[in-house]
């Protein structure tokens, strides 16, 4: 069962949904994962399919769109990276609230720039007490980099610092394709082409503004204080949009428990269709039901 839910961030409204298990019993409290979706994803897309293979293994689920993004208020199609913490700390404040929850037992998962938000949020906010970090990034700047020849990352952080200017002066920043700045998976893309075409809500263009924002948020200062509280990372031998060094570096930094799983022969977006999906679900349930029992028993 799924039911639409709004709550606030920061005093912005948010959207989101809550996937219930068909066997909770009235005055049953299950552990509660939040999901949230990566660059420019909104929470119809793949997170749904997660969230339904949570609800089978028994947790209750929920999916919501950051400020700025779905139905969610706020200025539209901002990355704000630290913003996205606040909003997902709201989320789990909110999710942590139903009846059918139990706020004791809060688990995170994230995937791509979502990797990157749950290792922020989990290391900042107790509560959190299982993440999961598929194919996340651990670092903005290197990860932007390394995707990049010599040349285009200097174009690059030129036009950052041009439009770091027209922000300061104007008040608003360029706005270019998203390939400009989330450089086009030749592997995998067409995969997220054709999830993208149909989703109405993904966007197409975003502002120059995402490149500084990615460069200042870099989740391997604070992945360290998560422990002893336990961290999964999921990354795939072949992911050429974020390399799975990302994944790697993150785990190298992280407190014990700790789990690296390097999934063979995928690309980026692959992890969100079968076979890789599967194998994804696999290794994150496993680890919830070591460290996060859907139910207590």
């Amino acid at each position: 069962m799924k039911k639409p839910v709004s709550f606030y961030s920061e005093g912005v409204r948010l959207v989101g949904d809550v996937y219930y298990p068909d066997d909770v019993r009235p005055g049953e409290r299950r552990a509660g994962i939040l999901l949230c979706h990566g660059y420019t994803g909104v929470k119809d897309l793949y997170l749904p399919d997660n969230a339904r293979a949570l609800n089978e293994a028994g947790y209750v689920s929920m999916t919501f769109d950051y400020k700025g993004w779905g139905d969610s208020g706020g200025a539209r199609s901002r990355l704000a990276p630290y913003s996205r913490v606040a909003d997902a700390r709201a989320a789990l404040t909110f999710l942590g609230t139903l009846p059918e929850v139990d706020p004791e037992r809060l688990g995170i998962y994230g995937t791509s720039y979502g990797g990157a938000t749950v290792v922020w949020v989990g290391a900042v906010d107790p509560r959190v007490k299982c993440v999961v970090s598929v194919v996340g990034i651990g670092n903005g700047a290197r990860w932007m980099r390394s995707v990049r020849r010599p040349d285009e990352w200097c174009d690059l952080l030129e036009r950052a610092q041009r439009d770091r200017v027209k922000r300061a002066l104007e008040g608003e920043s360029e706005v270019v394709n998203r390939e400009e700045i989330l450089l086009p998976d030749r592997q995998s893309a067409e995969l997220a082409a054709r999830a993208r075409r149909a989703n109405p809500a993904a966007v197409n263009t975003i502002p120059l503004e995402y490149v500084d924002d990615t460069l200042e948020f870099n989740p391997e200062w604070v992945v360290d204080k998560i422990a002893p509280r336990p961290i999964l990372f999921i990354t795939t031998d072949n992911d050429r949009l974020v390399p799975p060094e990302e994944s790697a570096q993150l785990y190298a930094r992280a407190g014990e428990p700790k789990k690296l799983v390097v999934l063979q022969g995928y690309g980026h977006y692959e992890v969100y269709a079968e076979p890789a999906f599967g194998e994804v679900m696999r290794a994150a349930l496993a680890w919830y039901r070591q460290h996060l029992p859907a139910r207590v028993r």
